[in-house]
């Protein structure tokens, strides 16, 4: 995978992100990008089990249609250990989870609710382990990160929504982008904000693999 972590696993990320996909980069992981299509089911409340709830499932399709496709393609079916890594980004602001807005209007009403005020990020990890005899095990995580955002007007939130940088991501913000400009305070990862814990991740899979 890199120089630090060796493996024989084959690395799956079940997320079409492009922020994601860079920061798997950034780190030096070799990786392949076969994004989930499941429909989303929440029987979680709280952000925190949702988020973990979500890249679970996300792993979990992925692995299945992996799964189903050898068993049907057993001749070109690959025999290298998978790993599949699903992940999940969630806001939440006083207990209300605020994920992509569905429109400009709720975009506007997330930013809104977060100009001036502290709010969290969660980002759930998990990983799928497929063996090439068959065998699947899991394991995930969570991390959670607080943001302090500095008041914003309404001619400013307006002009951002026009940007259409906030239309495809939780809370309707970036912190990567143009809205860095209204960060006040972060405390915990920052990479966990733009929608991966990578520090994290990394260790949590080297334990993993030590074991």
């Amino acid at each position: 995978m890199n120089r630090q972590m060796k493996t024989d696993y084959k690395i799956i990320l079940a997320s079409g992100s492009p922020r994601r996909k860079q920061l798997l980069e950034q780190i030096g992981f070799e990786f392949l990008v076969c994004p989930s299509d499941s429909e989303e089911t929440i029987t979680s409340s709280g952000p925190d089990e949702v988020c973990m709830e979500l890249s679970r499932q996300k792993a979990l399709d992925v692995a299945s249609g992996i799964k189903a496709y050898n068993e049907t393609h057993s001749d070109i079916a690959s025999d290298q250990d998978l790993i599949i890594i699903g992940a999940d980004t969630i806001v939440a602001a006083d207990g209300e989870i605020l994920g992509k807005p569905t429109d400009e209007e709720d975009a506007k009403r997330m930013l809104l609710r977060l100009s001036g005020r502290k709010h969290s990020v969660f980002t759930g990890v998990s990983f799928v382990f497929m063996s090439s005899d068959g065998r699947v095990g899991e394991y995930g995580f969570y991390e959670e990160t607080k943001v302090k955002v500095y008041p914003i007007d309404e001619d400013e939130i307006d002009s951002y929504i026009k940007s259409g940088e906030p239309m495809d991501k939780a809370g309707a913000y970036g912190i990567q982008g143009s809205f860095a400009k209204y960060i006040e305070a972060i405390e915990g990862d920052y990479y966990n904000v733009v929608g991966l814990p990578i520090g994290r991740l990394y260790q949590e899979l080297k334990r993993l693999l030590e074991d």
